[in-house]
């Protein structure tokens, strides 16, 4: 939290003369007081997070591909345990639900967006870590950013038909999440 907010809500709970009622500031100063709870939790845990991710080798060998950190790595390696149980990536970006949907009919095959069955918490996590991902890849010149450079352009393009502007973004998103994740299995 900012020092600033920090400041502001310490002075208005405490300030007699703004227009608050007297519940008013004991309300504001008890959830502030959570609050100020919750974040030396939260530090705590992402502590913890921290030890165990330095003290596991495949947290930070997972922890190379980009758009991976600490928390996702030990997320991914809590809920798999061991890698050597998906053959290549493609099945393990199955396993975690970012492979496309299908709807063939009549020999022509449709390809939806992501399947979402797997874990939801990991996915969300690798979706958000792509999301930075493709993000950044406009100021960088190396192979993986020219293609995600490339998909963005091929999608606008095709504008595929009656989709918004954040749902091309989305796909390129779970398109990256899939190279990416996939590589590092």
């Amino acid at each position: 939290m900012s020092a600033n907010c920090g400041a502001a809500c310490r002075s208005s709970s405490r300030d007699a003369t703004n227009e608050l009622t007297a519940f008013s500031r004991r309300l504001f100063a008890s959830l502030y007081d959570e609050l100020l709870s919750l974040e030396e939790k939260i530090e705590a845990i992402d502590e913890q997070i921290w030890v165990v991710y330095q003290a596991s080798e495949p947290c930070r060998r997972i922890a190379a591909v980009e758009g991976i950190g600490p928390l996702i790595a030990t997320a991914l390696v809590a809920a798999m345990s061991d890698g050597r149980t998906f053959r290549n990536g493609r099945q393990f970006a199955a396993w975690l639900g970012l492979v496309p949907r299908q709807h063939s009919s009549g020999g022509k095959a449709r390809l939806l967006g992501i399947s979402k069955r797997g874990d939801p918490y990991l996915r969300t996590l690798l979706i958000h870590g792509a999301r930075s991902v493709v993000y950044r890849a406009s100021r960088k010149t190396d192979r993986r950013s020219l293609w995600i450079a490339d998909k963005q352009r091929r999608l606008v393009r095709r504008k595929l038909r009656g989709c918004r502007e954040q749902e091309r973004s989305d796909r390129v998103v779970a398109d990256c999440a899939r190279r990416v994740y996939r590589r590092a299995a």
